[in-house]
């Protein structure tokens, strides 16, 4: 069996990391009335993948991209003890490939960049009642921190 492979984006890659874009709002929209309908986009890949202070990753099997991620070094809040972390985002793997190791692969990659910046901890979102994917990520070290509450006035 071919080698997944984990390796920076490149423009050339735009439209199928649109396609996983999608992939995450349509995934996301059960969690979160507060989406706006039709189509729209959490991200300016494009814009990403030139920023130095993000790395923007596809994983890539027999020359087939198959998932994704970034990690964008973000400033902490002043009480914290580090001062700056990862913060991990655009995870998708997809479906077909899921369950096969890709999201760890990928947030190992994340988290190899993140140590070679002298970062000490990452961090990303996921909704509340979104179990698969905190499972998921617990799997690959993360713990559940924080909970961010709304209400609607």
């Amino acid at each position: 069996m071919e080698e997944i492979k984990i390796r920076e984006a490149t423009v050339n890659d735009l439209d199928i990391l649109l396609t996983f874009e999608q992939g995450i709002v349509a995934a996301e929209r059960p969690f979160d009335s507060t989406l706006k309908d039709g189509e729209i986009h959490y991200y300016d890949i494009a814009a990403m993948i030139y920023e130095p202070h993000i790395s923007v990753v596809v994983a890539e099997l027999g020359g087939k991209i198959i998932g994704s991620g970034y990690a964008r070094i973000d400033d902490a809040k002043p009480y914290l003890k580090h001062a700056q972390y990862a913060y991990l985002g655009f995870m998708y793997v997809a479906p077909e490939f899921r369950g096969k190791g890709v999201n760890r692969l990928i947030t190992e990659n994340l988290k190899e960049w993140a140590r070679g910046r002298g970062l000490t901890e990452m961090r990303l979102e996921v909704y509340a009642d979104n179990e698969p994917a905190m499972r998921a990520y617990e799997k690959v070290g993360f713990t559940r921190h924080l909970l961010e509450m709304r209400m609607p006035i």
